[in-house]
Parts: C-alpha cells; structure tokens; sequence
C-alpha cells in the first residue's frame, strides 16, 4: 500500500521541464556573470563579493525554483517533510554505502595507480586544497555545494523526471543535464571546475563521464531507502572530501571513473525492476 501511495506522490511532481529549463537558465547567467568579472584586472576586492555572490546565487536559484513547486501542493509539501525526518528508512547498508563508498574507492583506485607507475604520495593528505572558492572557505564550499544541490535535485528534480521515465532513463537524463549545469562553473578563475579544465581534455571528459555511475549509485540509495533526503546529502558531500583531502594524481579519477561504472552496472542489473520498471 505506502509504494503506490509513493507512486500517486511521485507523480504529483510534474513539472519537469519549467524546473530544468529554469535550473539551467538562472544558474548560467549568474555562473557566467561570475565568471567575467573573476578574470578582469585589476581583481578587486569588490569584484572578489560580487563573484562569491554570484557564484553562490547560482547554486540557490534550483533550490529556490523546487521550493516555488513544491510550497503550493499540501501533498508535496508534507512529502518533503516526512522524506527530511525519514530516519527509519536510513538502513546501516545504504548508511555505510553514503558515508564510505567515495572514501573506498578513491583510495583503491590510487592503489590500482601504482601498478602503472604513480606515486605512492597520493596517499598522504593534501593539507591544502585543489581550488578556491572567492568569499567562502573552501571547506564550506565542499559541504554547501552538495548539500544545496541535492535539496534540488532530490527534494524536485529527480522525482518530477521519475514521474515521467524509468530510474535509468531519468538517472541518464539527468546525468547529461547535470554535466551542462556544472559547464559555466569552468569560467570562474580559481574553481574546481576551472583547474580541471586547464589539467586537460582527459581529465575534464573524465569528470563528464564519472556523472553517470555516480548519479546511477546516488538515486539507487534515494530510492532504496524510501527517498531519503539525507543520504543523497552525505553522499555528495563524501564525494567531494574524500576525493580532495588527499594528493590524489588525476589518473587515479580515471580509475576511480572505472571503478564506479562496475558498482552501478552491478546495481543497474541486480536491482533491474527498480532501474527500468515504470512506476
């Protein structure tokens, strides 16, 4: 009984393309404002707030644009609420998936490294970190970022696409629209997305390719535990600190890509009803 009434709640979010056109739209124009003014010289310290601004802007306005659709629907609205205090459907196997899965597989990756003649230095802690992130501590970044995201992505966007397609076909759909979101991002001197553009083609298709096993694994354990907001939460959060905090080469994300694309072919193929039956 509580998966159909799940169901007939799943496909009340029916605004699919209003949110993704908006959630890309707003985003690129305050990314690329952002990103204009990161490289004008002189850099001043007035331009420095108007880039955190924007930048930071740019990552509200899908969690905004969620809130817009969801606050009017009373079905939507306690929806949401039961799926933040969801507690009971967080199981210790989807618990340890999100909290360890990223930490487990980076560190085999640098391992698998070795064999092809990469430093065993990778294993130590950076100590600093990879980019910067204008006003905000980079430290902030990396739990803010993931964190409004996917009170986007989770508490909206994937389920308007599930009303619509399979959990595969929404998962990749998603996954090409999410690779389009982050673009803009590499025009903004000094970011995350921006150095991985100057590391080189490889590393940044890399990163393109790597949206796909981890959006598949990260709407497993949403679905599989109920849609539970939190863990899609810990989940990106762990994804982004453990692949930063240590001196990982960027071969070792190739690997780590390789790796992914095992676990969520495995899921994919032992959880088929769950990816490819409609609901």
């Amino acid at each position: 009984m509580k998966a159909i009434e799940q169901q007939q709640v799943i496909k009340q979010y029916n605004s699919p393309l209003a949110f993704y056109v908006l959630s890309i739209v707003i985003p690129w124009t305050f990314w690329f404002l952002a990103g204009i003014i990161s490289r004008m010289e002189p850099y001043t310290n007035q331009m420095e707030w108007a880039t955190g601004i924007l930048s930071i802007s740019g990552l509200l306005a899908p969690v905004v644009l969620a809130i817009y659709y969801i606050l009017p629907n009373q079905k939507l609205r306690k929806d949401l609420l039961g799926r933040i205090l969801n507690f009971r459907s967080m199981e210790a196997q989807y618990i340890l998936v999100a909290l360890f899965l990223m930490l487990v597989s980076i560190l085999t990756a640098q391992a698998i490294s070795l064999l092809f003649g990469y430093s065993t230095e990778q294993f130590q802690l950076r100590g600093t970190f990879t980019f910067t992130s204008a006003l905000f501590p980079v430290w902030f970044i990396l739990i803010a970022a993931p964190t409004l995201e996917e009170l986007a992505w989770h508490s909206y966007g994937t389920d308007c696409l599930r009303s619509r397609f399979s959990l595969f076909k929404t998962s990749m759909i998603f996954a090409v629209f999410w690779g389009f979101w982050h673009m803009p991002l590499s025009t903004i001197q000094g970011y995350y997305h921006s150095n991985l553009l100057e590391s080189g083609l490889l590393y940044s298709l890399n990163f393109l390719v790597s949206l796909v096993p981890f959006v598949l694994i990260m709407n497993w354990l949403y679905y599989k535990s109920n849609r539970n907001l939190l863990l899609p939460v810990v989940f990106h959060i762990t994804a982004g600190f453990f692949n930063e905090i240590f001196a990982t080469h960027p071969m070792s994300k190739v690997i780590q890509t390789g790796l992914l694309l095992i676990v969520s072919a495995f899921l994919v193929i032992h959880d088929r009803e769950l990816f490819f039956n409609r609901i």
